[in-house]
Formats: structure tokens, sequence, C-alpha cells
């Protein structure tokens, strides 16, 4: 069982800046891909930057890429979303999350195993 653990998330005006961090427990963390996702009121929850095991390349939607930056660091457990540039429509719950299968790009969350309980994150003037 794996046990996710965001933080960093709060209160920000437009343009501003956030880091959000994600603690995971156990000892095979670097073996999975690791991703955020988002969901505002309202709406349904929906991918926005992944990073996958091994080095690969990450990836992000289209309405973030440019401004977020995903990282991880396996000797701390731990994976980070960089948020820059920051707009009123990024307002939402964020959720990381753990993929265990052996493909390194999931972008649906039905292809992820285990979610943190979520951060909220508020840009607003």
């Amino acid at each position: 069982q794996v046990q996710l653990v965001e933080s960093g998330g709060g209160s920000v005006q437009p343009g501003g800046s956030l880091r959000l961090s994600c603690a995971a427990s156990g000892r095979t963390f670097s073996s999975y891909t690791m991703a955020w996702f988002r969901q505002a009121p309202g709406k349904e929850r929906e991918f926005v930057a992944l990073i996958p095991r091994g080095g690969a390349a990450p990836s992000y939607a289209g309405s973030v890429k440019g401004r977020f930056t995903i990282s991880r660091d396996n000797a701390k457990n731990t994976v980070y979303l960089q948020m820059s540039s920051l707009k009123p429509e990024d307002t939402a719950v964020y959720y990381c999350a753990a993929a265990v299968g052996s493909y390194s790009y999931y972008y649906t969350e039905y292809n992820y195993n285990y979610w943190g309980q979520g951060t909220q994150v508020t840009v607003s003037s």
C-alpha cells in the first residue's frame, strides 16, 4: 500500500507562483509513474502533468505547458509541481497520483492506483 500526502496549496494572486509537494510512503516510489490531476468546482478531474519512472520526459496538459514544471526526487520519495504565471482558471483541488503499471505515460485517472487527499489552490485577486 502506498500513501500519498500533498502539501503546498494556498491562495495566490494571478501571475503568482506556488510549489506543490507530494510525499509518498514505501520503498518502490522510483518505480511509479507520478502525476498531478486537478478538479475545479463543478468540473471533472483532469490531467495536469506526469513524470515517468526511469528519467523519461515529463508530459503536460496543454493548458499548463510552459507554466508548470513537474519533477521528482526519488531519494526523498517526493514529486513536485512548480506552478508559475498562475491564472484564475488554475483554481482547483490538486491531487497527486501514482501508477504502478509498466507503461510510462498514463493520462487518465483510471490508470492510477494510489491518490492523495488533495490540496486546494486558489488564484484570485
